[in-house]
């Protein structure tokens, strides 16, 4: 373990408290997250499906710009 670890610890716990923090003041206002157009949904009498492929993608995008930021500061 080194000073980097620690920092690398840190700032996970950051974030992870920043998006409890978002989740819990602003559930509901977030009710688009996992309904836009292209997440596929399929109910049917018995049977759920759900894929939100959109949100993912999404998501992903998000999460690769945030750490290309952090990489940038941190590296």
């Amino acid at each position: 373990m080194n000073a980097d670890t620690g920092k690398l610890v840190i700032l996970i716990g950051a974030c992870i408290l920043l998006a409890g923090v978002l989740i819990y003041f602003f559930h509901d206002k977030m009710h688009w997250i996992g309904r836009l157009p292209g997440d596929i949904s399929i109910e049917r009498e018995n049977f759920r499906f759900y894929f939100p492929i959109t949100t993912m993608i999404l998501a992903s995008i998000v999460v690769s710009v945030i750490l290309r930021i952090v990489r940038k500061f941190l590296g």
